[in-house]
């Protein structure tokens, strides 16, 4: 009876679930609480067996597998049998179990009728897909004896290959191949081999037009790139365009044997290396990896050019547990590594990100730098949170109250995204500090929003940080704006002499900014021309009314020697004054640089900061002297 209570229950899971949960468990870490003598020896991890007592290690865990084998007592088995025995757990339990350690929501239970169901639709979607890889193997051999045709558009393929450095011994590696210029190219080979119509339309290697009826190649005159699983089965294909033909890329649909997202380009060549280097480089496209790959480094994925999803950060995390992101310099290249930081985060990687310099992507950065360039810079990469501060200020004035609101606001969702508490609370100090947060009440209700998942009302938190973030105007910049607003000659003056870094990081930037470019346009200072370069933000519009609401300081006949050396004073007491806030910033950023180990930075950075105080005494005897 009670067995087959439990067989119900089992039932009540459907088995592509357990299959999956199985495949994405991270049975290091369920396993290492009770084995903590753990260690990694090459592609296993070993132990003293937590099932008997032993001096020698010979329990072996394969995580790539998903298994463990003692070879002193015998026991050996999937997560599901290690917590069974461990923790006196049946099936099912062991089941929630390996979901819950593994942070995977359960699926709804479904009763018998509704499994067989399932399950029958299941199997046959199954044997679809496995038909498909097998048309897909038949386009990638097609493809490749393609490539190799003496015709003159082959011949223009491999020529391609070779102006982009890619080797033969690559191109076999990766079964890069050549699809003809035809309409019916694959598809004839596919209907010489008697494959069911319907099949060859569900695998994504034709295109259908169904207003004409027509059925014709998907991929024409494109270097193919196959995807393989991470067995090696061809799911997809990437192509690519040799000349101005558009798409550029062009990719596989989703089809019963490919979901997107689901895979990652080249682990299958470079999970080895990943295993054996315990790390990966991620990259965004095929000629990136391939390009890495030409030159020796192997233990790369791409994450195919799609958005980095989380479940191609729980299918990399199989292999290794620290990640190199270098995706292409440009902005969508950041944004793109900022997103797959916050899937990596949950799955407790070591991040670093590389950002190559002029925006460059690691296709061009390597085969115009070489090898040892590249390593250097890797060695370098910085480490994910300095990335994730740096790219949420990216154009953002940090003095502007609004701007700097919407950066914060940007970054949160990285720390909210860590798991270990004591990181995540550190980040989040380290975050506050860069950040210039210095209230504390405001800094609980930052932390708190962290908890709820939605981050809390952002709008609130929005308003909150503005408020705080509103740095008080000074005396000298309020003073200088008065002298300037209307004196036309006394601007003429003083104007040349500004640098924006006298002005950009005060309160009053952007009415300085307006000040300026409204003077250079040879306009007066005036409610519409000021309005002109002014934002929406609150402060910046209520001083300008101020200003302009005020009296001139010169009467227009008076000399201009009194307001031009109060003017002139004001200009170098925000200069010594930028700097001072400078050096200040220096200190965060060495501090920064210290922890993170980078000692060329922390050298640049004390340098800057003692050439900077010269400066700043020499400004404080010129104002002495004033």
């Amino acid at each position: 009876m009670v067995a087959n209570s439990v067989k119900a229950k089992i039932m009540l899971y459907d088995q592509y679930f357990i299959d999956d949960l199985k495949n994405r468990a991270d049975l290091v870490r369920i396993i290492q609480p009770y084995a903590q003598d753990l260690k990694k020896k090459g592609a296993n991890w070993m132990a003293c067996c937590p099932f008997h007592q032993e001096k020698t290690p010979s329990f072996s865990v394969n995580p790539g597998k998903g298994f463990y084998k003692c070879f002193g007592c015998g026991k050996g088995g999937t997560a599901f049998n290690f917590l069974m025995e461990m923790e006196g757990l049946n099936f099912p339990e062991a089941v929630k179990r390996v979901a819950e350690i593994s942070g995977i929501m359960l699926p709804e239970p479904i009763d018998d009728v509704s499994y067989e169901r399932s399950k029958k639709k299941r199997e046959e979607t199954k044997k679809v897909a496995d038909q498909i890889v097998e048309l897909n193997q038949i386009a990638l051999e097609f493809w490749e004896a393609e490539l190799q045709k003496k015709n003159a558009k082959a011949k223009a393929a491999r020529e391609y290959l070779e102006t982009r450095g890619i080797s033969e011994e690559t191109q076999k590696a990766f079964h890069i191949g050549f699809s003809p210029d035809k309409w019916d190219g694959l598809l004839n080979v596919l209907r010489e081999k008697n494959i069911d119509e319907k099949l060859i339309e569900q695998s994504g290697l034709v295109s259908v037009n169904e207003e004409k009826e027509r059925v014709f190649d998907r991929f024409r005159g494109r270097i193919m790139f196959p995807v393989l699983d991470v067995n090696g089965k061809p799911v997809a294909f990437g192509a690519r365009a040799m000349g101005s033909d558009e798409p550029k890329y062009l990719n596989s649909p989703e089809t019963p044997a490919y979901t997107k997202g689901q895979h990652l380009y080249g682990l299958f060549q470079g999970k080895d290396e990943i295993r054996k280097k315990q790390f990966a480089i991620l990259v965004e496209g095929y000629l990136d990896l391939i390009a890495l790959y030409q030159f020796g480094i192997t233990n790369v994925a791409a994450s195919l050019g799609t958005a980095f999803t989380p479940e191609q950060s729980k299918l990399l995390n199989r292999f290794a547990k620290r990640v190199v992101i270098n995706y292409d310099g440009d902005s969508a290249g950041i944004k793109a590594a900022r997103r797959a930081i916050e899937h990596l985060l949950p799955q407790e990687f070591d991040i670093k990100v590389l950002v190559l310099p002029d925006g460059k992507d690691p296709d061009d950065f390597i085969r115009e730098n070489g090898v040892d360039a590249y390593n250097e810079r890797r060695g370098k990469a910085a480490p994910f949170l300095r990335f994730a501060l740096d790219a949420s200020v990216a154009g953002r004035n940090l003095n502007n109250a609004k701007q700097k609101a919407e950066a914060i606001e940007d970054f949160l969702p990285v720390v909210s995204a860590i798991r270990n508490n004591i990181q995540r609370r550190e980040s989040f100090d380290q975050a506050m500090t860069f950040f210039h947060i210095e209230d504390a009440a405001l800094r609980r209700e930052l932390w708190t929003s962290l908890k709820s998942a939605g981050h809390g009302d952002t709008q609130y938190i929005t308003q909150r940080v503005s408020r705080a973030a509103r740095a008080k105007i000074t005396v000298a910049e309020r003073h200088l704006l008065e002298l300037l607003v209307f004196d036309r000659d006394l601007r003429d003056v003083i104007v040349p002499q500004l640098e924006p870094s006298d002005y950009e990081n005060l309160s009053a930037a952007e009415i300085f900014q307006a000040f300026i470019a409204t003077h250079e346009a040879g306009n007066d200072i005036t409610p519409e021309t000021l309005l002109e370069h002014i934002g929406d933000d609150e402060t910046s519009v209520d001083l300008a009314h101020e200003l302009l609401q005020g009296k001139p300081r010169r009467e227009k006949d008076d000399a201009i020697d009194k307001v031009l050396h109060d003017a002139e004073n004001c200009v170098f007491s925000l200069r010594n004054m930028a700097i001072a806030n400078r050096v200040m910033e220096i200190s965060r950023e060495a501090s920064m640089a210290e922890q993170a180990g980078d000692g060329e930075l922390f050298n640049q950075l004390t340098f800057e900061q003692l050439e900077l105080e010269k400066i700043r005494r020499e400004l404080q005897r010129r104002i002495n002297e004033l």
